[in-house]
């Protein structure tokens, strides 16, 4: 007994120092939006409703491209468990030549996208803005893949440290080039919108050549120079990756797109109603960024241990990383439940926002021990290799359950944002329910595996 409670002991520290560097990354992340919308709200409602827009058009296809990484998150741990430093290598390099390959489709499909919003009843105001600021945002889309993939590729490898200084800097560097270019300050002209664009993708840029660098610092030290060895396409591999890597950015695209669908929907409402909504979902962003970060490490863990032959500690990682993961937003839930009028005024001191934001916080309170459990489930199935059950998943939870009950309650009986919000709600409950009883179907079953260890 004590040797077992050790072990737990142990892995729950080691659990612990992968996930705080990967979740301060995850918040690293989300901090970029928050800092945009914060400094573009002194302009008003309706420069938060363009900025959300913006985001919302741009993000759905361009995670999409992320999403086709995170098959990274399996061949890389998996390979590094087995001790294969070349395999991850190699991985690494397919990944950079998939993301070359998914960012013209991407930047294409952005550009009509920006066209877009004059065309759906979008309130007139918001669409102008939105449009401009989506076209600049677009340049920064390589720039985030190429992040992406070599992000995937050090968390893989266990370098999770300089991730979060990655962020750092880079938030750092956003939130100058905002000061610097929506207000005009060092003699540079007043842009708007358009200037936390341009900050948010020259952010974009110094974070993408930061990674490599950390990438071939990390191959240098180990005597296995980076672009020395750089290996060249390879077509099986390439599809090895896409194969994973499709269902889980089939995931992300049904979930980000379910949301970013509520937002554009919000949009046919009040500026009023936009801006609450997107201060609102930014709060609800921050908080699951932490179980995000969390379940990124569980696959990261689950990889290792697939990989070394030990598929009980496999198991063990993936139910220590859900309870870290939910405590978590138990705790969210209760801050947004007892403060959310001093949250809703960092944002904005329009009355009208004020009155609207605390029932929305009220509603994100009440899921958020389901998304917790839905996001980390999700990283422990990716573990093991499975991308496709989450997949399914976000497809009935959002799209057959939750928008068309969140439509009929908004548009039809009249509830407003609040009746979006109250049908998303019974989609992650719907989600997470499903995924958790596949991680405990599949963990135990590969538990149940002899160790080679």
């Amino acid at each position: 007994m004590g040797h077992t409670r050790a072990m737990w002991r142990a892995e729950l520290a080691a659990m612990i120092a992968l996930a705080v560097p990967v979740v301060l990354s995850e918040l690293g992340w989300v901090a970029q939006g928050v800092v945009d919308n914060i400094m573009v709200g002194r302009l008003g409602p309706v420069a938060i409703g363009a900025v959300a827009l913006g985001n919302a058009v741009f993000y759905t296809p361009a995670l999409f491209g992320i999403g086709l990484l995170l098959g990274l998150d399996t061949l890389v741990s998996q390979a590094y468990g087995r001790r294969d430093h070349d395999e991850c290598h190699r991985w690494l390099a397919q990944g950079v030549y998939l993301a070359c390959i998914v960012t013209p489709p991407i930047m294409i499909l952005l550009i009509g996208l920006s066209y877009g919003f004059t065309h759906f009843g979008v309130i007139p105001e918001v669409a102008s803005l939105s449009g401009g600021y989506l076209r600049i945002l677009n340049w920064g889309t390589l720039p985030l893949l190429l992040y992406a993939g070599t992000r995937r590729y050090l968390q893989g490898v266990g370098q999770v440290r300089v991730i979060t200084l990655t962020y750092v800097v880079g938030n750092l560097l956003n939130w100058f080039g905002n000061w610097v270019l929506i207000y005009g300050k060092l003699g540079f002209p007043a842009l708007g919108v358009n200037g936390s664009a341009i900050s948010t993708c020259v952010a974009r840029v110094g974070m993408a050549v930061a990674m490599l660098g950390f990438a071939w610092n990390y191959e240098r030290t180990r005597g296995h120079p980076l672009f020395a060895h750089w290996a060249g396409p390879e077509l099986d591999r390439l599809r090895q990756l896409a194969r994973i890597g499709a269902p889980a950015a089939g995931q992300i695209l049904l979930e980000v797109g379910a949301w970013n669908l509520s937002t554009f929907s919000a949009g046919y409402l009040t500026p009023v109603a936009l801006a609450t909504h997107t201060i609102a979902l930014n709060y609800a962003s921050i908080s699951y960024m932490v179980p995000l970060g969390v379940g990124a490490a569980a696959a990261v863990s689950v990889g290792h241990a697939i990989g070394a032959g030990d598929p009980a500690r496999a198991r063990r990682a993936g139910w220590l990383a859900l309870a870290l993961g939910t405590g978590f937003m138990m705790c969210a839930g209760v801050v947004f439940l007892v403060a959310p009028g001093p949250l809703i005024k960092l944002y904005t001191s329009d009355a009208r926002v004020l009155a609207v934001g605390p029932s929305l916080l009220w509603i994100a309170a009440a899921f958020q021990i389901f998304d917790g459990i839905q996001t980390v489930s999700t990283g422990a199935l990716r573990g093991l290799g499975e991308t496709r059950v989450p997949m399914v998943a976000n497809l009935v939870g959002y799209w057959a359950m939750g928008l068309p009950l969140g439509f009929i309650l908004c548009f039809v009986l009249k509830w407003g944002i609040y009746g979006m919000w109250i049908g998303l709600t019974l989609s992650l409950i719907v989600i997470a329910t499903t995924v958790l009883a596949r991680w405990h179907r599949d963990s135990a079953r590969v538990a149940l595996a002899p160790s080679k260890t």
